[in-house]
C-alpha cells in the first residue's frame, strides 16, 4: 500500500501552486495527480504549465498522472482533453466518460476516477476492457460495499481510495461561488482565489453544512481514514489518496506515512491542521458528516 497526492481541487495563485508542488516532490507519496479537474476558467496554469510540473515531478521520482476535467462544457474544454490524451507521456485519470472513450480509442491505459460512478463489478469489467488499470470508488461507498466489489474486481485492477480531504460530492453547470457574490458565472472575477480551501456554507442554525468550491460542492468536514489504514491494508487496497489543502499538507502526508509504517496513534495531531472537522461516516455506512464514535469513546 502507498500514498498518492490527488489533483488540486481549489484555485490558488500560480506562485502558490508551483511552491506547493516543489515541496511535494520530497514528500513520501508514490504518485501525484496534476491538472484542473473543476473549472476551465481557472487558467493561471494552463496545460503546458501542468506538463512542465509533470516533467519536474517525474524527474524527482514520482509517478505522475494527468487528471481530466470532470464536467466538459465547451469545445475548448474538449480540445484540452484531446491534447492530454495525445501527449502520451503520462498516465491519465479519466473523470468523465468522454475521456474514457478517447483513451480507449488511443489504446492507452488509464485510471478510472471516482466521478465515473462505479458501483458494480460489471462496470469495472467494462472499464478494464477499455484499458483501466486502477480505479477509485465513489467517495460515498462504504467499506462493506467496497469489499464486495473488490472480491469480483478484474485481475490486475488496482484500487485507490479517497482517504483524506474535503469530499467532492457534486458538480453543476452553475458556479456557486460566483452566485454567493451575486456575480454571473462568465464574470466571476475569479473569487475562488479568495478561498484557498473552499467557501464554508452553514445552516441557518450556524452549523457547518457544505463547502462551496466554484461549480463543485464539497463536504464541510474533512474525510479522514487514517485510523482505518490497517483494515484497508487487510482488504487489499493498493493506494490511499490525500487531497491537497493550503496549509500543513506535509504534516498530513507524514501522518499517513507513519500510519502505513505501523505507527500507533499516527493521526493524533491531525485535528489541529484540518480546515474542518474530521468525518468518516460514509466508510461505516452512515451519514457522511458523522465521525465514528467508537474511535473517540
Amino acid at each position: 500500500m502507498n500514498l498518492s497526492l490527488g489533483p488540486l481541487l481549489y484555485y490558488w495563485s500560480r506562485e502558490d501552486t508551483f511552491a506547493f508542488y516543489e515541496a511535494a516532490a520530497s514528500w513520501p507519496v508514490a504518485r501525484i495527480y496534476l491538472g484542473e479537474t473543476v473549472c476551465s476558467r481557472r487558467h493561471l496554469l494552463r496545460l503546458p504549465d501542468w506538463l512542465d510540473l509533470a516533467e519536474r515531478l517525474s524527474a524527482a521520482g514520482k509517478e505522475v498522472v494527468l487528471s481530466t476535467q470532470t464536467l466538459i462544457e465547451s469545445e475548448s474544454d474538449l480540445k484540452v482533453l484531446r491534447k492530454i490524451v495525445r501527449d502520451g507521456r503520462f498516465l491519465v485519470e479519466a473523470n468523465e466518460w468522454g475521456a474514457v472513450r478517447l483513451l480507449s480509442e488511443a489504446k492507452l491505459p488509464f485510471v478510472a476516477g471516482s466521478t465515473l460512478n462505479i458501483y458494480n463489478p460489471e462496470t469495472l469489467d467494462v472499464l478494464a476492457g477499455l484499458g483501466a488499470r486502477r480505479w477509485l470508488p465513489p467517495v460515498e461507498v462504504s467499506r462493506t460495499a467496497l469489499a464486495a466489489l473488490m472480491e469480483r474486481a478484474p485481475d490486475g485492477m488496482e484500487t485507490e481510495v479517497f482517504a483524506y480531504g474535503r469530499l467532492p460530492l457534486a458538480y453543476s453547470a452553475r458556479c456557486f461561488t460566483a452566485r454567493h457574490y451575486n456575480l454571473p458565472k462568465d464574470d466571476c472575477q475569479f473569487r475562488c482565489l479568495d478561498h484557498a480551501d473552499g467557501l464554508p456554507l452553514s445552516t441557518r442554525e450556524g452549523k457547518p453544512f457544505l463547502t462551496i468550491n466554484g461549480i463543485q460542492t464539497q463536504s464541510a468536514g474533512v474525510y479522514n481514514l487514517i485510523d482505518e489504514v490497517a483494515s484497508m491494508r487487510e482488504m487489499g487496497i493498493d493506494c490511499l489518496r490525500l487531497s491537497p489543502q493550503s496549509h500543513h499538507m506535509a504534516r498530513v502526508v507524514a501522518a499517513f506515512d507513519a500510519a502505513l509504517a505501523g505507527g500507533t496513534n499516527a493521526g493524533a495531531g491531525l485535528a489541529k491542521v484540518m480546515p474542518g472537522p474530521s468525518v468518516d461516516g460514509y466508510w461505516h455506512g452512515r451519514a457522511g458528516l458523522e465521525q465514528d464514535a467508537a474511535q473517540h469513546a
